[in-house]
C-alpha cells in the first residue's frame, strides 16, 4: 500500500494534498542488470540549459527518511547509486538538481520519473526509495524550488513573479530530468531503459498530463491520480468555501461540517442499487442541506443546531464558485468529501471570534501570483474581488500552468499509455476538473472510444484527496499501466479496496469513465463481483 502523511501547518491538514508513493508493478528481474560501477557518468545538457555538476554516491538503501515537511519512510531499500545532476539555464540564475536512484543489481529494465505535491516539484525520497525496492531506476526533481509549503521562491528582488522558476515549476524541468534519468540510466547500466513511466498525484499529476501535452515522447506511460490541471482555475477556485463563510459572517463549526456530509452520504449512498456505505456519483447526489436545519450536533460536549444560515452556506460551498450575476466558475467540493479541508476554522478567540484557516495552497496562489504582496489578508475578499481574481489567474498563467490543453494527438501518436483515478471525495481538487478536461479531449479527438485507446480515468466512490496512495483505500495503478503499456492489455476496470462509512474495507473495480458501477441485485456489497459497470444513462 502506498502511505500518505497527513502533515498539519497552521491548523489546517494539508492532508494528501501531499502525498508520499510507494507502490510499484512487480519487478521483473529477467532484463536485471549486472553490478554497475556507481561513478559519476557523463550527462549531455539537455537544449536551453548548462550542466552545472555530476555526483555519483553509492548509497547502502536500508531506511530513507523523507525530507521536508511531508516526512515519511521508505524500509528495507536496496544499495543503489545516488546521481546528482545540477542544471541551470544561462541568464535565469536558476540551479535546478536533479536526483536519479539506480539499483546496485537487480534492476528491473524500467524508468520511473516522480512528481511533486503542492508546491514541492519533486519527490521527497521516499516514493524513490520504493521505486528502487521495486527495481526501479527512478528520477525526481526540485525544478530549482522548494518544499511543499516553500514559496519563498515566487518573488522576486523586484516583487514580481519570477517567471523563470515558474517555467521551472509548471513544465520544463520534469521534462529534462526525464532526459537527463535516461541519460544517466544508459551511462551507469551502459544501456537504455526498455520502458520509461512517469507517476505523480496531486501536482504530481498535473506534471504527469503537461508531460503528455507538451514533451509526448518522454514517456511510454503517465500514471497521473488526482491531477491538478486547470491549476490557474481551481486555484482560486478552492479559495471559495473561505470567501463564501468570510462574506456571509457564518462560520460552521467542523462538527457541523461533518455532519451535513455524512447526511449527504446517508442520502446518496444508494444510487449505485445497495446501501453499502459508499456515494458511487458524487455528481448525481442531489442532497440539499437545508433538511438539516434545526437538526441537533454534539460537539465537543456542546448541543449546537444547525441553522438556515450555516445550510446556505454549505449549499454555496457545494455548489461552487459563482459570479455576481450567478455565472458558474467552476465545481465547488464534491458531495461526500470532508469540508473541513478548505471551510477549516481557527479556535474562536478570547471574545468568541471565529475566523477561517484557508488552506496554504490557494491562499499562497493569490497572495504572491495574483496579488503579488504577501501581506495580503484573504480574508477581506468579496464576491467580486473573487471573480476578477479568477480571470486574472486564467488571463496570467493558463499558458504557464493551466495543463488543459485536450489535443494529445502527439502522445497517442508516439505510443504512451495515460491512466488516471480520482477521489468522488477529493476535497482539495474538485474531482469535476478531471472529467470535464476528459471530456473536452474526446470533443478533440473523435470521441470516447477513440480516446479510450490511450487514455483513460477510473472515478473512486467516496475516495478523498489522492487516498487510493494508502490513505482511504488503495490501487495498484502502475501494474495496470505496465500491463498496457508493455502488453497491449488495455484496463476495463481498476481494481481497488475502498472505505466505506463505516471505515471497513470493501473491494471495487472501478469503472473506466464513463461507466458507472452498479449492485447486480444481489451477492456481499463488500466484494467487487457483486458489481458490474454500466452506461450512466443506465444507473
Amino acid at each position: 500500500m502506498k502511505r500518505v502523511l497527513t502533515v498539519l501547518a497552521a491548523g489546517v491538514p494539508l492532508a494528501a494534498a501531499v502525498y508520499l508513493p510507494t507502490a510499484s508493478a512487480e519487478p521483473q528481474t529477467t532484463s536485471a542488470a549486472a553490478q554497475s560501477a556507481c561513478v559519476n557518468p557523463s550527462v549531455k545538457a539537455p537544449a536551453g540549459t548548462k550542466v552545472e555538476s555530476v555526483t555519483a554516491v553509492r548509497q547502502p538503501g536500508g531506511t530513507i527518511h523523507g525530507t521536508g515537511i511531508l516526512q515519511g519512510v521508505a524500509e528495507n531499500v536496496p544499495a543503489f547509486c545516488q546521481v546528482t545532476v545540477t542544471l541551470t539555464h544561462p541568464g535565469d540564475g536558476d540551479h535546478a538538481k536533479m536526483q536519479t536512484w539506480l539499483p546496485e543489481t537487480g534492476w528491473n529494465g524500467r524508468f520511473q520519473a516522480l512528481g511533486g505535491s503542492a508546491y514541492l516539484a519533486g519527490d521527497n525520497g521516499v516514493g524513490m526509495g520504493n521505486a528502487v525496492k521495486a527495481g526501479y531506476a527512478a528520477t525526481t526533481t526540485d525544478a530549482g524550488v522548494g518544499d511543499a509549503l516553500d514559496v519563498s521562491w515566487v518573488l522576486n528582488s523586484n516583487g514580481q513573479v519570477s517567471n523563470a522558476l515558474l517555467k521551472n515549476f509548471a513544465s520544463r524541468s520534469q521534462h529534462e530530468a526525464a532526459v537527463v534519468g535516461k541519460e544517466v540510466v544508459d551511462g551507469i547500466y551502459g544501456k537504455r531503459a526498455a520502458y520509461s513511466y512517469f507517476t505523480g498525484c496531486s501536482t504530481g499529476g498535473r506534471q504527469g498530463y503537461m508531460e503528455a501535452q507538451r514533451y509526448p515522447d518522454d514517456f511510454d506511460g503517465i500514471l497521473a491520480d488526482a491531477p491538478a490541471i486547470n491549476w490557474d482555475e481551481f486555484e482560486v477556485a478552492t479559495l471559495w468555501p473561505q470567501v463564501v463563510m468570510n462574506n456571509e459572517k457564518i462560520y460552521p463549526t467542523g462538527c457541523e461540517l461533518d455532519a451535513f456530509t455524512n447526511a449527504a452520504v446517508k442520502a446518496c449512498d444508494k444510487l449505485d442499487g445497495v446501501t453499502d456505505g459508499l456515494v458511487n456519483d458524487a455528481s448525481r447526489c442531489d442532497f440539499d442541506p437545508r433538511t438539516l436545519i434545526g437538526t441537533k450536533v454534539l460537539c465537543n460536549g456542546k448541543e449546537l443546531t444547525v441553522t438556515a444560515a450555516d445550510a446556505a452556506v454549505v449549499r454555496k460551498i457545494w455548489d461552487g464558485p459563482r459570479t455576481a450575476s450567478g455565472e458558474k466558475l467552476w465545481s465547488g467540493i464534491p458531495l461526500g468529501a470532508d469540508l473541513k479541508g478548505l471551510a477549516a476554522t481557527n479556535p474562536a478567540d478570547a471574545d468568541g471570534n471565529v475566523t477561517g484557516a484557508p488552506f496554504q495552497v490557494p491562499e499562497y496562489w493569490v497572495k504572491l501570483w495574483l496579488k503579488k504582496d504577501p501581506s495580503f489578508d484573504v480574508s477581506k475578499i468579496t464576491y467580486s474581488q473573487f471573480t476578477q481574481l479568477f480571470k486574472q489567474s486564467e488571463a496570467e498563467y493558463d499558458k504557464a500552468i493551466g495543463t488543459d490543453d485536450p489535443d494529445l494527438s502527439g502522445f497517442r501518436n508516439s505510443g504512451g499509455k495515460l491512466i488516471t483515478w480520482h477521489g468522488q471525495a477529493d476535497q482539495y481538487i474538485p474531482t469535476q476538473g478531471t472529467v470535464q478536461y476528459r471530456r473536452q479531449v474526446e470533443q478533440e479527438m473523435g470521441g470516447s472510444k477513440q480516446v479510450d485507446d490511450f487514455y483513460r480515468v477510473f472515478l473512486a466512490p467516496s475516495t478523498n484527496h489522492c487516498g487510493l496512495n494508502g490513505l482511504d483505500g488503495s490501487a495498484d495503478g502502475l501494474a495496470a499501466l505496465t500491463n498496457w503499456v508493455e502488453h497491449g492489455k488495455a484496463p476495463k476496470t481498476l481494481p481497488a479496496t475502498l472505505i466505506n462509512a463505516k471505515g471497513e474495507q470493501v473491494n471495487r473495480d472501478l469503472c473506466a469513465y464513463p461507466e458507472v458501477s452498479r449492485y447486480k441485485g444481489e451477492g456481499d456489497a463488500s466484494l467487487a463481483s457483486s458489481f458490474h459497470c454500466v452506461a450512466p444513462s443506465r444507473h
